[in-house]
């Protein structure tokens, strides 16, 4: 149901949630309404869509944090008496945490969608819950193709938590799956790509360097270690290899960026201007092409760090460098998924291959060994940021996109 949000202001809408809704927009406004921010649980949100599967007679599977206040959903459509060969099916995979609008000025209630003119706006509108809602919608029409023995192939739905924050959900479901002896044919996961095919993206890993030096007054620097030169080092040589990755030979032009990268972030050192400082902090990430490895920068840079290590503690053997790893999602390779790229290109009509820079759940399942790729509605430019929205052209090409991919496994 849609209602005006103001007397003055028709254009502006609010959609309210209505109980187990039967569209895709009915169910983004529902999705938008909890609050999956990272920080905070999603156990809310993954009841009232498991409550929404069993009532359509399918098994839900949840696999928690260790804390258990956040849970990933596995569900599965079987494929129907009918279906003429044995196999285990596609995923249609989400993530259901948003990032938070802290310090964002929004100009309408981040978690209430509102519809202003041919934009749905919305914390997590385009990432990644538009996706999910339009998967949601397509459920009942699957279920009753498995009972009337038509769905050929099954069809599984999987919501993860803490992808925003390190893609931490994502394994626990590959592990179940794996456990259970479910090897899905193939996955689309539901990013953002404004209903283009994302064929591979880079890996990240995120590393915090910590330099340990030795404090004195800075009239008597050398009875000290200064932390935040040896820091200035370590992040010179950083850039160094940075520069070195932007040259090399094997690089892919299908990326934006069609190296991997190297960047300094964050650095955090020194009290005053008179003492030398006895601690630095920095991170930096490295965005790794699918076909290189976090070894490829990672021995060089320890071998700086054991060099630098040697000249602070020739000086003063309590000082040295920490160098620890943050966080870790391995790039998406599309070397297994040709068989799919060609199904999702027929249906798409849009033979067009992509490759991105920014990283999702999809090099996880890849890793898996399941074919995958990415494509979803909204644009990847409207996440993250203030008056985050959806067109709702893209709401419907993706309804019809999973039409499509539903027919695609029916009996012929």
């Amino acid at each position: 149901m849609i209602q005006d949000t103001n007397d003055n202001a028709s254009n502006d809408q609010q959609l309210n949630p209505a109980t187990h809704p039967s569209n895709s927009l009915d169910w983004l406004s529902r999705l938008i309404a909890f609050d999956t921010v990272s920080r905070h649980s999603n156990l809310a949100l993954i009841h009232d869509v498991r409550a929404y599967c069993e009532q359509l007679g399918l098994t839900v599977d949840l696999t928690f944090n260790e804390a258990k206040t956040k849970a990933n959903l596995f569900v599965t459509v079987p494929a129907g008496e009918n279906a003429d060969q044995i196999n285990n099916g596609l995923v249609l995979s989400g993530h259901t945490d948003v990032v938070p609008v802290d310090g964002q000025d929004w100009t309408s209630e981040p978690f209430t969608a509102t519809i202003r003119g041919d934009k749905l706006y919305g914390r997590g509108a385009c990432d990644m819950k538009g996706f999910i809602a339009c998967a949601l919608t397509i459920l009942p029409q699957a279920v009753q193709l498995s009972n009337s023995g038509q769905l050929r192939r099954p069809l599984h739905l999987a919501l993860s938590f803490d992808e925003e924050v390190g893609c931490l959900g994502a394994p626990l479901i590959l592990a179940d799956l794996k456990a259970r002896g479910i090897t899905p044919d193939y996955c689309i996961v539901g990013e953002p790509t404004n209903m283009a095919m994302v064929v591979a993206h880079k890996g990240i890993a995120v590393y915090r360097c910590r330099v340990h030096g030795k404090s004195a007054h800075s009239s008597l620097i050398g009875q000290g270690v200064n932390a935040i030169s040896y820091a200035s080092k370590l992040v010179g040589y950083v850039d160094t290899l940075a520069e070195e990755l932007s040259t090399r030979d094997d690089n892919d032009a299908l990326f934006t960026v069609p190296y991997s990268t190297l960047s300094v972030g964050t650095i955090h050192g020194g009290t005053a201007t008179n003492i030398v400082p006895n601690l630095c902090e920095f991170t930096f990430d490295y965005r790794n092409l699918p076909h290189m490895t976090q070894d490829d920068i990672l021995a060089p840079i320890q071998a700086k760090v054991a060099e630098l290590n040697a000249q602070m503690q020739a000086r003063a053997p309590e000082t040295g460098i920490e160098l620890m790893q943050e966080e870790s999602v391995p790039a998406m390779t599309d070397n297994n998924s040709a068989e799919l790229q060609s199904l999702i290109a027929a249906l798409t009509g849009d033979d067009e291959r992509h490759k991105v820079a920014y990283a999702t759940e999809g090099g996880q399942f890849t890793n898996a060994g399941i074919p995958t790729i990415i494509c979803g509605p909204g644009s990847i430019e409207q996440a993250h940021k203030a008056d985050e929205y959806v067109e709702l052209i893209e709401i419907k090409r993706c309804d019809g996109f999973l039409q499509k991919l539903l027919d695609s496994c029916t009996a012929k």
